[in-house]
């Protein structure tokens, strides 16, 4: 991984934009890459997403960065991939209540190495997950950034995503309602479903002991799914972040709240995956295998 590009810059290669063609009609949400059954030079590739983004879709496109010949990014290069049969190609949380899926997409790797292609991606994985002692230090009311494609809004000619601010709406240490999740106080509009959500201080730090000046740290919070909206006759209802602008009756109004499926649900996807024969996994017509980046 190119190593001259700054952590914001970096982020802006670690989401992908994703189109579906539903019954219904275009949809669009975000995917973020992540590393699962990691062994260093070794490791299933995946594409993660909220489970609602993809459902209902026949055919799916994924907009992928190229990278030139010395590893680094070839930014205004993309290369658009079509998959058939988009639903299927995507693994659910084992979990029915949690909003997740993924889809490994070595083989999409594979092909594309073939037709002289290679894809620049920014990995996450769970080093950057919070460990109990950061949890523990957090002050309560963390900067958050969320990165993504609300509203389908993207910069097409770069194929980069948009960041977004806001700040963490409730407690980290503690599960919103007893569910593996958070609230943030941050704009979430359609197409933003699947966004990671991180802390990423650069350079100044605050925890509950106070300022940490000239310390950085980068944390993979979690996944935003749904959001809380009001009705003018007073009830407050949870929905999904929709994958398309539709028409909404001013009586159903969002409160820039959003709700967040905390990071660690995801290391439940590795016995997942350590369960299953992962050449048996499907992308369009295509098989999936372990290969080395």
């Amino acid at each position: 991984m190119n190593t001259d590009l700054s952590p914001f810059e970096k982020l802006a290669f670690s989401t992908i934009r994703i189109e579906c063609d539903t019954p219904s009609g275009l949809s669009t949400g975000t995917g973020f890459f992540f590393r699962f059954l990691d062994r260093g030079n070794e490791f299933v590739p995946a594409i993660v997403t909220n489970r609602h983004v993809i459902e209902g879709s026949v055919n799916g496109r994924l907009f992928f960065t190229l990278s030139t010949p010395d590893g680094k990014p070839n930014v205004g290069s993309g290369y658009l991939w079509d998959v058939s049969d988009f639903e299927k190609a995507w693994t659910p949380h084992p979990d029915p209540d949690i909003d997740l899926c993924l889809m490994p997409i070595s083989t999409l790797v594979g092909k594309a190495l073939l037709k002289k292609k290679k894809f620049f991606i920014t990995f996450f994985d769970f080093s950057l997950l919070p460990s109990d002692s950061d949890i523990e230090d957090f002050a309560g009311m963390e900067r958050i950034v969320m990165v993504g494609y609300p509203n389908g809004i993207w910069d097409r000619r770069h194929n980069f995503p948009v960041f977004r601010s806001g700040v963490a709406a409730t407690h980290y240490r503690y599960d919103w309602n007893g569910r593996p999740e958070f609230l943030i106080d941050c704009a979430c509009f359609p197409g933003s479903s699947g966004s990671p959500v991180l802390i990423c201080d650069l350079g100044q730090v605050f925890t509950k002991k106070g300022w940490n000046l000239g310390a950085s740290r980068i944390k993979f919070l979690g996944v935003l799914y749904a959001g809380p909206q009001h009705r003018v006759d007073g009830r407050v209802e949870i929905v999904p972040v929709p994958t398309t602008d539709r028409v909404i009756s001013v009586s159903t109004i969002p409160n820039n709240l959003g709700m967040v499926i905390k990071s660690r649900k995801l290391l439940e996807f590795e016995a997942v995956l350590k369960g299953k024969d992962i050449s048996q996994q499907r992308a369009g017509e295509d098989r999936a295998t372990k290969v080395p980046f």
